[in-house]
């Protein structure tokens, strides 16, 4: 399928609309859909949504991108990952519906899971959106239940536009006349054209800072909306903007009718991996058994702020970045706000991606901001050298998914 449909981006929904309709349209035939777009968060707030939905006892259907580890991540039917068997059945009727046409690879798998959800009863569909909004794959389901845009910041400019305005105008393309849409913490630019493009279609928004507040207090986060305050503990997904994103989550829930079960699972029971994840064993963790051993995918400077504002709560001890990137991003943007956090730098090359950045240019962008910086071989050649140095070091792996999978693969 690879060599016939290759990894490519190309925005249009025309190829989507042809495969849906020689599938028989199982996107008209899905349990109440949840959409969500965002340029950050959007994982982390759908993963809450779900372990909210299924504390209360409600069957969910997922789908996210991308995957960290295998691809199987990324479909989730009745709340389990998509078996082998499954999968491979799918594709093959995508591909044989498909024919010789051309379609992307994020097309075709989004064709596979909309079928898998449409085969197997649940109670409800979270859609994660995969770049935009307007003219992404998962932009065919007609009148969702909700969707919910988390913020909107600078990333894939290339394609979503150069301005806050433009890429939330792409984000805002979800929206649905007449469905209410969760908005989450958002700049004034990009929160007026989101409202602008409700007002059209008549979409009812529940907006942080207007129709709902969360904010951390004494150890716990604090909730409130018009039907009236919550007190919850902090979501097990660490950061500041952890708890933004568990205000939308709560908004979402609160919306579907949900109760005190379901608000209090969101935050404790939530798992969503690289994202300010703690790695506590296998063989990285192994090599560095004094040492504290983190992971995260962000990979544009709205997240490194977030990154570095979580740096700030944990207990003082020096931090030391093992950084790969691709050669897509604002690199110095991204190093910028962890400049004060960081004694030193590894930068490397993520293998198997085309598009990476080589571990040089990593490193150069590193120092333009003040960082120390070198190259390394790869992770573990890092790692060791900055054990050899600091046993105790706090070591932060990021910069891109597509690393953070590597590392999750690397340490079992």
């Amino acid at each position: 399928m690879m060599s016939l449909h290759p990894k490519i981006i190309d925005l249009t929904l025309d190829r989507m609309w042809r495969v849906l309709e020689a599938l028989d349209y199982p996107e008209r035939h899905l349990p109440p859909v949840i959409h969500i777009a965002g340029t950050n968060g959007k994982g982390s707030t759908l993963a809450m949504i779900r372990a909210g939905l299924e504390a209360a006892g409600h069957v969910t259907h997922a789908y996210t991108s991308p995957h960290l580890a295998r691809f199987h991540e990324r479909i989730r039917v009745a709340g389990k990952l998509i078996d082998e068997q499954s999968l491979s059945r799918l594709l093959d009727t995508c591909l044989k519906a498909n024919g010789p046409e051309p379609i992307t690879y994020f097309e075709i798998t989004t064709a596979a899971a909309l079928l898998a959800f449409r085969q197997t009863p649940a109670d409800y569909t979270l859609l994660e959106v995969g770049l935009g909004g307007r003219l992404d794959a998962t932009n065919v389901v007609v009148r969702p239940s909700l969707t919910v845009i988390t913020p909107v910041d600078l990333d894939h400019q290339h394609f979503l536009g150069d301005t806050f305005a433009k890429i939330a105008a792409e984000k805002a393309g979800i929206l649905k006349r007449g469905v209410p849409c969760v908005v989450g913490p958002q700049h004034d630019e990009a929160l007026d054209v989101i409202e602008a493009q409700a007002a059209k279609l008549g979409a009812p928004l529940l907006a942080y800072g207007q129709h709902w507040h969360v904010w951390e207090e004494r150890g716990r986060m604090v909730y409130q909306d018009e039907t009236g305050l919550l007190d919850l503990p902090l979501p097990n997904l660490i950061g500041a903007h952890q708890v933004r994103n568990a205000g939308a989550a709560l908004a979402a829930l609160r919306h579907l009718g949900l109760g005190e079960e379901a608000f209090e699972a969101s935050v404790t029971s939530a798992e969503w991996p690289a994202r300010m994840q703690r790695l506590r064993q296998g063989p990285l963790v192994d090599m560095a058994p004094d040492a504290e051993l983190w992971l995260d995918g962000g990979h544009n400077p709205h997240a490194a702020r977030a990154i570095a504002a979580a740096l700030t709560t944990l207990p003082d001890r020096p931090t030391h970045l093992i950084c790969g990137m691709m050669n897509t991003k604002d690199v110095a943007g991204f190093m910028a706000p962890l400049a004060g956090h960081a004694a030193s730098l590894h930068g490397v090359t993520i293998t198997g991606q085309s598009a990476t950045l080589p571990a040089a240019e990593t490193v150069a962008a590193a120092k333009s901001v003040g960082i120390p910086a070198q190259s390394a071989s790869d992770v573990t050649g890092a790692l060791a050298e900055i054990i050899a140095r600091d046993p105790h070091a706090r070591v932060l792996i990021c910069g891109s998914l597509y690393l953070a999978g590597i590392v999750l693969q690397e340490n079992g």
